[in-house]
């Protein structure tokens, strides 16, 4: 279960990773398995939309149960049908990198952290580390990262 102290550490952590990096402000959103949000942290000088970004990366890759690399990757194959489910979500969904699935060791989903305010690839590195830091294994949704499941 994604408690709140757990979601702060996720949070924290990953914007800690944004300032190791030297990243542009990032905003953090961390979603329990049902798509609630446990907590938002933006930092000062985060853009106007992040909020509404960090949400949909997590909303998106939590509501289809695959990370946001692995949406980007079906998005570019079909992009018809994202285009339908982003219209059914009501725009809710954004299927790039920096949105990432939260599990358990025994690989059963938690929820998602969607980080949003630099390049997708450093916003999804900085979930990911968010993530491990507070003891879950993190699902990009890439075939090749080890905690996504075989499909």
């Amino acid at each position: 279960m994604v408690t709140l102290a757990k979601a702060c550490v996720i949070a924290d952590k990953a914007l800690e990773k944004g300032r190791i990096l030297n990243l542009h402000p990032l905003s953090v959103a961390v979603l329990d398995a049902s798509g609630c949000l446990v907590v938002f942290k933006r930092e000062d000088h985060s853009a106007l939309l992040r909020e509404q970004i960090a949400q949909a990366k997590a909303w998106g890759a939590l509501g289809l149960g695959i990370g946001g690399r692995g949406l980007a990757q079906r998005a570019a194959s079909a992009p018809n049908f994202f285009n339908a489910i982003s219209a059914l979500s009501g725009g809710r969904i954004i299927p790039v990198p920096g949105g990432v699935l939260i599990r358990a060791g025994d690989q059963s989903l938690l929820g998602a952290v969607g980080v949003s305010g630099d390049l997708p690839d450093h916003d999804e590195a900085c979930a990911i580390h968010g993530i491990e830091s507070a003891g879950f294994l993190s699902d990009t949704g890439a075939p090749s990262d080890p905690a996504t499941p075989a499909r």
